[in-house]
């Protein structure tokens, strides 16, 4: 079970990258060019949300049988265990909040230039905590479970 779910989390933050990325430059276009906020913004933001809270549930599943998540008095004296037990954690949700804020408040939106504008916000900053927390697992960009870089 573990293996499948960590498998299936690695893969999935592939996903989330390449539409976090879409995203952002739909959206720098879009505020920069003062477009109309189209279906296809809708939709690359919607797949975003949607991607990112599997990715969670994903996530939730591994935390709990994950063998790197300890709560004994030693866990936050050593770093990798203190980094997979609450640091990553801490990290992709402040990222999900983020990702979760810029679909929901920009749905509320009038102004497209002010949705663009949202989503290009919210979501750059979701894209750093990100890519902060992959570099801070001191396994790369390209590992998968089991490797290291």
């Amino acid at each position: 079970m573990y293996t499948g779910l960590l498998h299936t989390h690695s893969l999935l933050r592939y996903l989330i990258l390449l539409l976090l990325l879409a995203v952002i430059v739909k959206a720098f276009l879009g505020f920069s060019n003062k477009q109309a906020f189209g279906k296809l913004d809708n939709t690359l933001g919607l797949t975003l949300f949607s991607v990112t809270h599997t990715q969670l549930l994903v996530a939730i599943l591994l935390y709990i049988v994950s063998p790197h998540v300890h709560f004994d008095g030693g866990a936050m004296k050593d770093p990798v265990t203190r980094y997979w037990t609450s640091e990553h954690i801490t990290i992709m949700l402040a990222a999900i909040v983020m990702i979760t804020m810029a679909r929901i408040t920009s749905k509320k939106m009038n102004d497209d230039t002010a949705k663009h504008k949202r989503m290009l916000i919210f979501n750059s900053i979701a894209l750093v905590l990100i890519l902060v927390a992959i570099v801070m697992s001191k396994r790369g960009f390209f590992s998968m479970p089991g490797t290291s870089a």
